[in-house]
C-alpha cells in the first residue's frame, strides 16, 4: 500500500515559497531585454572603445615582443587566439545590440503611438471649446438684442396705452 505523503503547512511561511531548489530557473524576457540594453549601451561608449583598443595593443604587443616561450597567441599564425576571441566577441554583440534596437522600436512605438491619441484628444478639445466660444457669443448677441431697458419699456407701454385710448376714443364715438 503507497503512503500518501501530505505536506505540512507552515503558517509562519508565505504560500508558494518553499525552497528556491524546487523553483524552475526560466529567465525573465524582459530581464534579458535590460541585460542587451545595458551591454549595447556599454559597447557604445568611448571607455569600451578604449579598453578593447588597449587590449588588443597590449594583446599584439605581447605575443610579438615577448620570449617565444611566454607567447600565447605568436604572430607567427597571424594571432588566431585574438581573432577567435574577438569573432566569439562580435557574434554576441551584434544580436544583443539588435535585440536592444527593437526594444527601442517598440518604446518608440508606444510613445508615438500616445502621442498621436494626445493629439486627437487634445484636437477634440480645441473644437469642443471653440464650438462652445461661438455658441456664447452668438447667445450673447442675441440676449443684447433682446434687453429691454427701462426706457425702452416705458416707451413701448405708452405706445400701447395712447393705442387702447384711441380705441377707445373710436369705439365710444362710434357708438354713440
Amino acid at each position: 500500500m503507497a503512503r500518501r505523503q501530505t505536506r505540512q503547512v507552515a503558517l509562519d511561511a508565505p504560500r508558494g515559497r518553499s525552497g528556491m531548489l524546487q523553483r524552475t530557473s526560466q529567465p525573465s524576457q524582459d530581464r534579458f531585454g535590460r541585460f542587451s540594453e545595458a551591454f549595447a549601451r556599454g559597447m557604445g561608449t568611448s571607455g569600451f572603445l578604449i579598453g578593447m583598443t588597449v587590449f588588443v595593443v597590449v594583446w599584439l604587443a605581447w605575443n610579438t615582443f615577448a620570449p617565444v616561450p611566454l607567447q600565447f597567441d605568436p604572430r607567427a599564425q597571424n594571432f588566431t587566439l585574438l581573432t577567435l576571441i574577438l569573432s566569439l566577441q562580435a557574434s554576441y554583440a551584434a544580436p544583443l545590440i539588435l535585440l536592444a534596437q527593437n526594444r527601442q522600436d517598440d518604446r518608440d512605438r508606444v510613445q508615438i503611438e500616445q502621442d498621436r491619441q494626445r493629439a486627437e484628444r487634445n484636437l477634440a478639445d480645441t473644437e469642443y471649446l471653440a464650438r462652445e466660444v461661438v455658441a456664447l457669443r452668438m447667445a450673447v448677441t442675441d440676449f443684447s438684442d433682446e434687453v429691454v431697458t427701462r426706457e425702452v419699456l416705458r416707451t413701448e407701454l405708452r405706445a400701447l396705452l395712447e393705442k387702447i385710448e384711441l380705441r377707445d376714443d373710436a369705439e365710444n364715438g362710434t357708438a354713440e
